[in-house]
């Protein structure tokens, strides 16, 4: 297989055959970001890609089950290209459980449903997407592209055709100014929309990053241990489901993980056990983690 420049996939997807099918992200704005930062965003040619499976097909036989297709935001690529990489991959594995990608709510509604029912026919059956915050002043802020109901409807669009959403939200982004805010509305969008499952990642500045530079500026403050697990309890009361919510990063504080509503109170809990701990029981705090690769 052929990779361009540093490839990135969710860490649910380690075991995933790692596909690269465009390279960059066509959005690129995000303020916290620097993953694509270097990358010009183009599709590469579906001939490529279908070359790439039968390399990995020759070196991993009938063994792959999973799929990720990078890089940011695949799903923005035209639906018959995508459509024709799916069945390329379900002939070669005929056994193949899934094909997931990344796609911004930005992007996820300029398919139509049924070309997202084609897509689903491809074995193309989930999606990451960052929503990062459902407040629309930290969305704005943080240059995302859509404002909550702009996610929402984009989320309820793709489900609806029914493919599984993988939703992130990033703790901490909206620093202990508008800490209340962010968990509120992330909540808010996630209740309007329940995705499969929303996967929680802390906020770390990354240099070189407009978000990085308002928090050296001194606009921004991080969370220590304590203010994020507040952050993450209150997002936890708030949410409604059916979803399953995880915290399956390095970044985080806490491992807090279950079934809403089934499991709410005992990862409320788990997260009061945790506050009654001293603030030296958890990882550094997250400045000392600036300029480390998470």
């Amino acid at each position: 297989m052929r990779y361009e420049g540093t490839v990135y996939r969710p860490p649910s997807e380690a075991g995933s055959l790692i596909i690269q099918a465009t390279v960059g992200c066509p959005h690129n704005r995000c303020a916290f970001c620097a993953m694509y930062s270097d990358k010009a965003f183009r599709a590469r040619p579906v001939e490529e890609v279908i070359e790439d499976l039968d390399m990995a097909q020759e070196r991993y036989g009938d063994q792959v089950r999973t799929i990720f297709l990078a890089d940011g935001n695949t799903a923005a690529l035209p639906t018959d290209k995508l459509e024709a990489i799916g069945q390329a991959a379900l002939v070669r594995w005929p056994r193949l459980e899934r094909i997931t990608m990344y796609g911004s709510a930005k992007f996820l509604v300029k398919k139509s449903r049924e070309e997202w029912q084609r897509l689903s026919a491809a074995a193309i059956t989930r999606i990451h997407s960052g929503l990062e915050s459902g407040d629309p002043v930290t969305l704005e802020q943080i240059r995302k592209g859509v404002d909550p109901e702009q996610a929402a409807r984009s989320f309820n669009h793709v489900m609806e055709a029914g493919i599984e959403l993988s939703v992130y939200i990033m703790v901490g982004v909206a620093g202990t100014e508008r800490w209340r805010e962010h968990a509120l509305g992330s909540a808010a969008v996630l209740n309007r929309a329940p995705p499969d499952f929303v996967r929680l990642r802390t906020f770390v500045p990354v240099l070189g990053t407009a978000w990085c530079e308002r928090w050296s500026a001194g606009d921004l403050t991080l969370l220590d241990a304590h203010q994020a697990l507040e952050e993450t309890r209150l997002l936890v009361t708030e949410l409604e489901g059916p979803t399953t919510l995880l915290s399956d990063h390095i970044s985080n504080f806490l491992d807090v993980n279950g079934r809403i509503p089934e499991d709410r109170e005992l990862m409320l809990d788990t997260i009061d056990d945790a506050l009654a701990q001293p603030i030296t029981a958890f990882r550094p705090p997250t400045e000392k983690l600036v300029g480390m690769p998470l």
